[in-house]
């Protein structure tokens, strides 16, 4: 019969191949894979799920991140550090890591996993991320990113050339070029219960494109992509 003891073991022997090591501290890597809808709370009633490891994750990331580029692009400016940081802590290129490391095979959760999105598995990296801070600390992690998550999945040659936010490029170009630039974003009652909003990009005052998404700031990306797109025509 399928235990929780049987299940913790295979998690935790998937977790030791992926990452190169015994785990130490076993319940915060089962926290970092634990879902809220499993409504599993401490003796002190605090709910023990992945939230609070995926805001640790995030901060870490985000610090060990800019210490690699500091080390890795000694010519590199204040600017271009700074977008290349945010090219690599982007939720779209941490959902595409924690997707190909085939995360959300691991969670627990209850119910199907196909009701969630795709910002789930990098909720589930940031999670994991914070776990491996707490035990190994931030040397132990910092060798542990490097190895695991940088050499596999950053390139910093492709990473210098993509966009990391199409709407910073577009309101750039605008403002470079002295056009009026509007973003009309508004909620969406369509038919779909998934898309929430609706974004309309005017370049003096002509509606140039449109796009619409489950939040305000992934409709007006997407809208903005378009824009730059058609601008390239």
């Amino acid at each position: 019969m399928w235990s929780k003891k049987s299940a913790d073991h295979l998690l935790f022997l998937k977790l030791k191949n992926l990452l190169g090591y015994s785990l130490k501290n076993k319940n915060l890597y089962r926290a970092a894979f634990t879902h809220r809808s499993m409504n599993i709370r401490n003796e002190h009633g605090v709910p023990l799920n992945f939230e609070r490891l995926e805001y640790l994750g995030d901060s870490v990331l985000s610090t060990i991140v800019s210490r690699y580029l500091f080390e890795k692009l000694p010519e590199a400016n204040e600017g271009k550090l700074t977008r290349m940081k945010s090219k690599i802590v982007s939720r779209e290129k941490l959902n595409f890591i924690g997707k190909e490391m085939l995360l959300l095979n691991l969670l627990i959760c209850s119910g199907s996993k196909e009701k969630f999105g795709n910002d789930i598995h990098g909720n589930i990296l940031e999670a994991l991320i914070g776990a491996i801070f707490i035990d190994k600390g931030y040397e132990g992690c910092k060798k542990t990113l490097i190895r695991v998550f940088f050499k596999p999945y950053i390139d910093l040659d492709s990473i210098t050339n993509t966009v990391a936010s199409y709407k910073s490029l577009l309101i750039e170009w605008s403002q470079k070029n002295k056009r009026n630039l509007v973003f009309e974003t508004n909620s969406d009652n369509g038919k779909d219960p998934n898309i929430n909003y609706c974004c309309k990009i005017l370049l003096d005052n002509k509606v140039r494109a449109k796009s619409r998404d489950i939040t305000k700031k992934k409709a007006e990306e997407k809208a903005a992509k378009r824009a730059v797109h058609l601008l390239k025509k």
